[in-house]
């Protein structure tokens, strides 16, 4: 899939049990809103290949709610992040947008990299190949599904609040 081929996150450990899941051919997103997902709002940091990932994600207002990340090895930023979980169609989605530590982007200028929404549960969302929960106040978990030509393989994000 192409919107996961972008996707470069660094791992914190990966995980074997499946955490991610996927829509099925012509399944629609289910009905939610943000405030389903409302506790992903805050601060949050973990270490990540030998740096720093750090995520800052917005109340919702006006209809979504945005995040920056960025990831900081040998005291430097490798790449950044935004982008945010939007209300549409009764639904929500999330997507960003990459960019190198120069604020180059790595997508087309109109593109975006889109996780439709699959299930929401009380503390945890399901996006396409991406899925956050809510551990306790203090600690969030992100799954992201990572895929090459010849595999596939889910990457954990343990995040603490700052």
């Amino acid at each position: 899939m192409k919107k996961l081929l972008f996707l470069l996150f660094f791992p914190v450990g990966i995980m074997s049990a499946q955490e991610t899941l996927q829509l099925s051919e012509g399944q629609n997103s289910p009905s939610a809103s943000l405030e389903d997902v409302a506790w992903i709002a805050g601060h949050w940091q973990g270490e990540a290949f030998g740096g720093m990932a750090e995520e800052i994600w917005s109340n919702p207002m006006g209809g979504s709610m945005m995040f920056v990340f960025r990831l900081v090895a040998d005291n430097e930023v490798s790449f950044y992040e935004v982008g945010h979980i939007q209300e549409v169609d009764d639904s929500i989605i999330l997507q960003l947008k990459h960019f190198d530590k120069n604020l180059r982007g790595w997508e087309e200028k109109n593109e975006t990299v889109d996780f439709r929404l699959v299930k929401i549960e009380r503390n945890k969302a399901y996006f396409e190949g991406f899925t956050i929960e809510k551990v306790s106040e203090d600690q969030i978990n992100m799954w992201v599904l990572i895929e090459s030509k010849d595999s596939a393989k889910e990457v954990l994000f343990a995040y603490k609040r700052m």
